[in-house]
C-alpha cells in the first residue's frame, strides 16, 4: 500500500501526501515565511547544495551559504551567463566563487533554431542533501521576496527532488567555469 500512495502521488503530484512534506509560499503575501524557510533549510545542509539560479543578489541567502560551506557542506550555484557581465555588480557570483566548498559556474540556455541568439540558464532551483527541493518563480533577490507576486515550492517528494538532480546534473556538465 505504501509503494501504491508514493506512486500515486508521484503519478498526480499531489502536492502534500503521506511520504512528502510540501509547502507552497505565495509572495509578496508569504514573504517572511518563504525566505525563512529557504535559509533554514540551507543552514540545516549537513552534505551538499546544489542550486540554479538566474538572479542572486539576496545577501541574506548568500550568507547562509557563506556559513554553511565554512562548516564544510559542499555547494554548488549554476549561474546565468549574464551574472558575469560587468553591469551585473549586485549578482553575488564573484562574492561566493572565492570562498572554500562553494563552486560556481556560467550556462547559457541552447542556441536558437535560427542560430541567431541563445536562450538563456531561467531556473530558480535549490537541491539541499538531495531530499529536499525549493524550485519557483523567485529569483533570489531582495525584490522577488518582498515586492513581487512570486511562488516557491519547498518539497521532499523523492520523485521531483530526483528530477531535479539529474537536470542539475545534464546542467553542471555543460557550465563553465566562473
Amino acid at each position: 500500500m505504501r509503494q501504491f500512495m508514493k506512486t500515486a502521488c508521484t503519478i498526480t503530484l499531489i502536492a502534500s501526501c503521506a511520504f512528502a512534506n510540501s509547502t507552497l509560499f505565495m509572495m509578496p503575501k508569504e514573504q517572511k515565511a518563504a525566505l525563512s524557510s529557504l535559509i533554514a533549510s540551507l543552514k540545516a545542509a549537513e552534505r551538499s547544495i546544489d542550486i540554479a539560479i538566474y538572479s542572486f543578489t539576496n545577501r541574506e541567502i548568500a550568507k547562509a551559504l557563506r556559513d554553511v560551506a565554512a562548516k564544510g557542506v559542499k555547494v554548488r550555484i549554476i549561474y546565468d551567463e549574464s551574472s558575469n557581465e560587468p553591469n551585473k555588480t549586485r549578482s553575488t557570483i564573484g562574492y561566493l566563487a572565492k570562498l572554500q566548498n562553494i563552486e560556481v559556474c556560467t550556462l547559457k540556455g541552447n542556441k536558437a533554431a535560427n542560430g541567431k541568439y541563445f536562450g538563456i540558464m531561467h531556473m530558480k532551483v535549490a537541491i539541499i542533501d538531495d531530499a529536499v527541493l525549493f524550485i519557483g518563480s523567485a529569483n533570489w533577490s531582495k525584490n522577488a521576496f518582498e515586492n513581487n507576486y512570486e511562488t516557491l515550492l519547498r518539497t521532499t517528494e523523492s520523485a521531483l527532488v530526483g528530477k531535479s538532480k539529474a537536470t542539475l546534473t545534464e546542467m553542471h556538465a555543460k557550465c563553465r567555469a566562473y
